[in-house]
């Protein structure tokens, strides 16, 4: 049974990164004690854990690879971390965290990507080390820390990563793109996601964290479904599905009314509603 985050995806992250790096590089030192985050009643001297980054950010990416591997396999598909794909933007400086793909390799062409996965996740709940246990000390309403979606500056870099490969050029017009989280996002964003959802440019934030916080339920959806909480895996794959049959293109475009009721005009002169569609595209393209 394939399981979302909880925690102990937490513990477990932890108990790798400990085998090979310092505690003082993963936990801050409050006052003696090792802890996650600062909790929120602390305020003594602070630093800043620059060393735990890099290794949340491989771990959740690689957590997503295998999250999303049933799913893959069932469609014949591969999930592969780090995909480079230069036509769209996808750099070996500015990989995909993780893409659907037809082939098994890390470089692709853009025809062979199914979906983009933009990965923005981070340590939710607080703990505390007590060598050797990693014991629970309260959820994210109890630290000073802001984990994955709820970051700004993560929202920001996922929404500036996506207009990068939208507007990297014709190929990446139909490749869906999903942020993943494992946090609600704050209100401030609510109809930014519905926006850009709307819009095309991001296809949903999805939290794949069903419990992030202790007796309190979270945002589940916001009013056009730009983010989504799911809650089981069953619902993750569901709206995977759904996703990947609409063979949605994307197109955006300043034009003048005159114009486009011509475009409209013009286009409605074919026979199909996709031909109709297809003629639509390529005149405002133009």
């Amino acid at each position: 049974m394939v399981s979302l985050w909880n925690e102990d995806t937490e513990i477990e992250f932890f108990t790798k990164a400990l085998l090979d790096t310092p505690s003082d590089k993963i936990f801050y030192n409050q006052r003696g004690r090792s802890v996650a985050y600062w909790e929120k009643n602390y305020n003594g001297s602070k630093s800043t854990l620059q060393s735990r980054n890099s290794l949340i950010g491989d771990f959740t990416e690689k957590w997503t690879v295998t999250l999303l591997k049933e799913y893959a396999q069932s469609k014949n598909l591969y999930v592969i971390q780090g995909v480079i794909c230069e036509e769209i933007g996808l750099t070996s400086a500015s990989s995909a965290d993780a893409a659907l793909c037809k082939t098994n390799s890390r470089f692709q062409r853009a025809e062979d990507i199914v979906a983009i996965f933009e990965v923005k996740m981070s340590i939710v709940w607080n703990w505390e080390f007590d060598n050797p246990r990693i014991i629970k000390i309260g959820d994210y309403s109890t630290h000073q820390g802001n984990p994955g979606l709820l970051r700004s500056d993560s929202m920001l870099k996922a929404i500036g990563k996506s207009i990068n490969i939208r507007v990297s050029g014709e190929s990446s017009r139909n490749i869906p793109i999903i942020v993943l989280g494992n946090t609600p996002i704050t209100e401030s964003y609510y109809e930014k996601v519905d926006n850009l959802k709307s819009y095309g440019i991001i296809q949903g934030f999805w939290s794949v964290n069903p419990n992030p916080r202790d007796g309190f339920r979270t945002i589940k959806n916001t009013e056009k479904f730009g983010f989504i909480r799911m809650d089981t895996y069953d619902e993750l794959v569901i709206n995977l599905d759904s996703l990947l049959d609409l063979k949605m293109y994307f197109f955006a475009s300043m034009t003048p009314k005159t114009r486009l009721g011509t475009i409209i005009e013009e286009s409605n002169r074919e026979y199909s509603v996709e031909s109709k569609a297809e003629r639509f595209i390529g005149l405002l393209c133009d």
